[in-house]
């Protein structure tokens, strides 16, 4: 039985389809990507992160995207989690662990009433909601002046992982916990985060 989700969400730019590590999806829908190849699409659920690659194909893959790739500052981190935490108090969802990192955000969630995909897009609109509002979007530069709205902050689709005993939570959280001090950062802590007990 399912007990709750680790979830990742990249930033805009963040991993591209046909990073060369593979990613989670199986198209590439952006036109000056293809140039790059097709999706590679993972067939694990272990992380690709460290996995050797062509690290100037892949940054000249983000080079060509139309809007410069995410990368957030620790001002809209706080905006991010600001939106977290009113979406989270709102629905109920249980959070037992969070890490807002410069390109991605790791959560391990409980399972709920709403299926994970509705809680991640849910939790992205209510951050980016808070980014806007507090003015700190990173590309809002690009909403034009007639007031729209800025592109969204946010890649496609997301990585999760089903945990279905205690010793796999508690696995996840560990690693979403250590995620920023592996990174060199200070550990994270957020108000809407509850101990796992």
């Amino acid at each position: 039985m399912v007990l709750g989700y680790h979830v990742i969400l990249g930033a805009y730019g963040f991993w591209l389809p046909n990073d060369p590590r593979g990613s989670w999806s199986d198209f590439v829908r952006c036109w000056e990507l293809r140039k790059f190849g097709p999706a590679k699409v993972a067939r694990t659920r272990q992380s690709q992160a460290g996995k050797e690659h062509d690290h100037k194909l892949r940054l000249r893959a983000k080079q060509s995207l139309r809007y410069p790739p995410v990368t957030w500052t620790g001002v809209q981190a706080r905006a991010i989690a600001r939106g977290f935490a009113a979406y989270f108090a709102k629905s109920g969802v249980v959070v037992w662990a969070c890490s807002i990192m410069p390109e991605h955000v790791h959560l391990v969630v409980a399972r709920h009433r709403y299926s994970v995909e509705q809680i991640i897009n849910l939790a992205k609109a209510a951050a980016t909601k808070q980014v806007t509002r507090e003015r700190v979007h990173p590309l809002a530069e690009f909403g034009g002046d007639s007031g729209d709205l800025p592109p969204r902050m946010w890649s496609r689709g997301h990585w999760r992982v089903f945990l279905n005993s205690e010793a796999a939570l508690r696995t996840a959280i560990d690693y979403v916990t250590q995620n920023p001090i592996k990174e060199g950062k200070r550990r994270q802590e957020w108000s809407f985060v509850a101990r796992f007990d």
